[in-house]
């Protein structure tokens, strides 16, 4: 079973194995799919111009990855920023169950279950040395906790003492990570007047390597996808059709596939004569999807 309309703010594999050949990737630029996502997209663009004038004095190298100061302080602190606002617009368009004001880093965590951030690589062009290429979402695939994020929060309660914790490694990573999250919503379009293609070389082969938002960033897109959870559908023909885009939804923090969701309604639909607890209990797998 795949996917037959896009959720809101995702961006998938689809079933022929790319991100949207044949003009199928079209769906990212519809109205209803995200709120001013020029907007997101912008604030990237002007970070990402700001470290390219940052490498003019640092240069982007292994050794100097435990380098820190103001600058790179303060793109730490953006990106961050911007991480968060991106994965707070991601949870509140798909209606999340709670007050937008009070979501935290538990919360974002559970974008992984649903956009994959952490198969996303980054390869920083022009790096001298090991680790151009960069999984700045990695630690979410094991639940385990972001070295980049946690520096950003250190370093902004307690800047005196931490203040050395604001790494070249670690602004690099956040930035980075700012690209993985847009691009797991946006694949490469960066939403400018002239741009009304994929990329300048279309979207290739999965497995390859493709401008990132911004042409700086090289990026690889996560290509094993389950089948289950991978789109499946011609845009020209929703497009016509004013599509509904579709949302994610959590409850309780559980995730499950649509193939389980079909397995508790069948279940549910066999036992509605059984107790009310089982029944309770059905009810709430059944209606369980991505968020």
């Amino acid at each position: 079973m795949t996917i037959r309309k896009p959720f809101h703010r995702t961006s998938r594999q689809f079933s022929a194995t790319d991100y949207g050949g044949n003009g199928h990737w079209q769906y990212v630029l519809h109205s209803d799919y995200a709120k001013a996502p020029a907007h997101f997209v912008r604030a990237f663009l002007l970070i990402l111009k700001d470290m390219h004038e940052l490498f003019d004095y640092v240069e982007p190298a292994k050794r100097n990855r435990k380098c820190y100061s103001y600058r790179i302080h303060q793109l730490l602190l953006r990106a961050c920023i911007e991480v968060e606002a991106n994965c707070k617009a991601i949870m509140t368009e798909n209606t999340y169950q709670k007050d937008s004001n009070k979501l935290t880093m538990q919360d974002y965590k559970k974008i992984e279950r649903s956009h994959r951030l952490s198969a996303f690589k980054i390869i920083i062009p022009a790096w001298h040395g090991s680790g151009n290429v960069r999984q700045p979402f990695k630690n979410w695939a094991n639940n385990g906790s972001l070295p980049w994020y946690a520096a950003y929060n250190t370093t902004k309660h307690n800047r005196q003492q931490e203040f050395k914790q604001a790494t070249f490694q670690h602004m690099n990573d956040a930035i980075a990570g700012l690209c993985v999250i847009l691009s797991a919503q946006f694949i490469t379009h960066d939403f400018s007047p002239a741009d009304t293609t994929i990329s300048l070389g279309g979207f290739g082969q999965p497995t390859g390597t493709e401008s990132a938002i911004g042409g700086f960033f090289r990026i690889i897109f996560p290509n094993d996808w389950p089948m289950d959870e991978r789109y499946n559908f011609n845009w020209e023909d929703l497009a016509v059709r004013s599509p509904e885009f579709i949302q994610l939804r959590a409850r309780r923090g559980q995730f499950v596939s649509a193939r389980l969701r079909m397995y508790c309604r069948a279940v549910l639909a066999w036992t509605r004569k059984g107790s009310l607890a089982a029944t309770a209990t059905l009810k709430n797998w059944a209606g369980l999807q991505m968020f």
